[in-house]
């Protein structure tokens, strides 16, 4: 089949078939016209497109894969055409899972744009639906020291292995997954459906298998399938898998605990594991699956900036460079070469920040870059002696400040700003709890790496679950009708010896009060700790019953009257709270 070559010859992960553009702009014209049998039918073919709906009616939200996190300069400035032409906020989202999205698209205006996606080699096929998603991976892959070796090829392997294929366009619910460059697991692969370690086993490439992770309503941290799979068979293992989960009709029944970890919640991983044995004994399995025809290759040094460069460098000490330069920055494993996170407030990008990347990317990281899950990018093969002019042009578009994976890197999903499923303005609250973050002024080390996660409603898409201190959006009973409210679960974590869910808190907390709240929770650690305890132990020494205690004076919003509607009213929103949840379309 024709591929769209990408103006650069790199970046290209999933095959671009012309035709099945052609035919989705076709499809889109003939179902405004109203010749599609039903709407139902149109949502699951849209959703194969990565084209979702919203909350909003007539608009859409289009979801951009990027495979591995991976994403090149041409790539960037197509986002910034997209955002420029068919978003009304001018806008891109960076979500958890390493994909762009763009909210509020015309059906016609998401058709037409694809096109400009794919001429930069952008897919967004299978980006929803009951599909295999977009593979994330970690940042470091490549560059990292303590790598057995690099996950990269395998990643992109891998999506371009399922993209198409014939079990991911009808299973009973999503697959996520998720490849570590190294024991870090940077790509938490605990909360995949399916996730990859890589190891060296007799000198033989492989990844240990983890299986049936999530979040949402039953969060489940994925248990071992097999300690090694070889690099020549974890393909085999994973269809395997698939297809044992494909042939449980039971899920279909019960779409709501239709994912991969209710199944083996349900017959544990050893029978599990058993089923995946005996689907292997099949014809289908009996082929090479080899993947060195998919793997993708790209040596990244050739286009990296010479290290004998002249860059500028600063006259004299600059405080808040050097307090970039400490917590944003990484050594490679490359000589010479530096890793660059970009801290992107709550992962949106604006028409001018995505083009201006991409003329530092290429200045600066040889024209590539990596999305990451905390909503960041990164700029790696970035020499010793750029950093400090890197720094100055970062700033000059908003980009430039310290803090990545620190407190005051807050995650947040769009929440009830674009999603059908929202129940509050997470985003709201997010830059509410930001500006509270900034005043406390923290320089208190173990506060500081604490991570703080919400979501708009239980499904997690912000990670609620694995931050230290994690919100998920709620509806709550008040003397003048409800308000907006948050579940909390605290002391959550995603380091790779010890990852957890978070202790859920029963006290829902109005929304407006969550900031004191978030206060409240810091000062309790900072007080009552014992030494070096990290927030996590603390959380679990002290118990949810202590925290709902302190909690319990923020619970009242007190009557309805001109002083407390505020209180009755979310984040970023000037009228009175009402709940409006509409259906999702993630089990279409």
């Amino acid at each position: 089949m024709t591929q769209i070559q990408d103006k650069t010859g790199n970046g290209r992960v999933i095959q671009i078939l012309p035709e099945e553009l052609e035919e989705f702009e076709n499809e889109v014209k003939r179902f405004q016209a109203g010749e599609w049998n039903t709407e139902h039918e149109f949502m699951a073919f849209r959703l194969r497109q990565g084209v979702y709906g919203q909350r909003q009616s007539d608009v859409q939200m289009v979801r951009v894969k990027a495979p591995f996190g991976g994403l090149t300069a041409d790539q960037l400035e197509a986002l910034s055409i997209f955002a420029e032409k068919y978003t009304p906020l001018r806008k891109g989202h960076i979500t958890t899972r390493e994909n762009i999205q763009f909210h509020h698209v015309k059906l016609e205006d998401a058709a037409a744009g694809l096109h400009i996606l794919a001429e930069a080699g952008l897919s967004t096929r299978e980006a929803c639906g009951n599909t295999v998603r977009n593979v994330t991976g970690c940042p470091m892959a490549g560059v990292c020291g303590d790598e057995p070796f690099d996950v990269t090829p395998y990643a992109a392997a891998y999506a371009r292995y399922f993209v198409r294929h014939p079990f991911s366009q009808s299973m009973p619910r999503k697959i996520k997954s998720a490849f570590s460059g190294c024991k870090s697991d940077c790509a938490i692969t605990p909360i995949h459906d399916v996730g990859f370690i890589p190891k060296i086993k007799d000198g033989v490439k492989g990844f240990e298998m983890f299986m049936g992770g999530g979040t949402s309503i039953m969060p489940r941290m994925a248990p071992t399938l097999y300690d090694f799979v070889s690099e020549n068979e974890y393909l085999k293992v994973t269809e395997a898998a698939i297809r044992v989960f494909h042939k449980s009709n039971e899920l279909r029944r019960n779409r709501m605990k239709a994912r991969v970890k209710f199944l083996i919640d349900r017959i544990g991983i050893d029978e599990f594991r058993s089923l995946v044995e005996k689907e292997m004994e099949g014809d289908w399995a009996k082929k090479s699956f080899d993947p060195k025809n998919l793997l993708f290759i790209e040596d990244e040094l050739i286009d990296a900036p010479n290290l004998d460069a002249n860059f500028k460098q600063p006259n004299s000490p600059e405080p808040r460079f050097e307090q970039w330069r400490e917590s944003n920055v990484e050594l490679q494993k490359q000589a010479g070469y530096q890793a660059v996170g970009v801290k992107v407030k709550l992962g949106d990008l604006s028409v001018n920040q995505f083009q201006s990347l991409a003329t530092l990317s290429r200045k600066f990281a040889g024209g590539r870059c990596r999305i990451t899950h905390q909503q960041n990018l990164t700029f790696r093969w970035v020499p010793q002696n750029a950093l400090y002019e890197l720094w100055t042009e970062l700033e000059k578009i908003g980009l430039g400040d310290s803090g990545v994976h620190q407190i005051s890197d807050v995650v947040s999903c769009p929440g009830t700003d674009s999603c059908k499923l929202g129940i509050t303005s997470s985003m709201g609250l997010a830059r509410a709890l930001e500006s509270v973050i900034e005043e406390l002024n923290i320089d208190d080390p173990l506060v500081k790496k604490m991570h703080v996660k919400m979501s708009g409603c239980p499904n997690g898409c912000g990670q609620h679950h694995i931050a230290d201190i994690g919100f998920h959006g709620a509806a709550a009973k008040a003397p003048g009708g409800q308000v907006p409210a948050y579940e909390l679960f605290l002391g959550g974590s995603y380091a790779a010896k010890d990852p957890r869910f978070g202790i859920r808190v029963k006290s829902k907390i109005p929304a407006k009060n969550a900031p004191d709240a978030l206060k409240t929770i810091i000062h309790m650690y900072v007080s009552e700790r014992n030494e070096n305890e990290e927030f996590k132990d603390f959380a679990v020494r002290v118990g949810s019953e202590k925290f709902e205690e302190a909690l319990e004076m923020y619970k009242d919003v007190g009557e309805l009257n001109r002083d407390t509607l505020p209180k009755y009213m979310d984040w970023d929103k000037t009228i009175k709270y009402v709940l409006e949840r509409g259906e999702g379309e993630c089990m279409v």
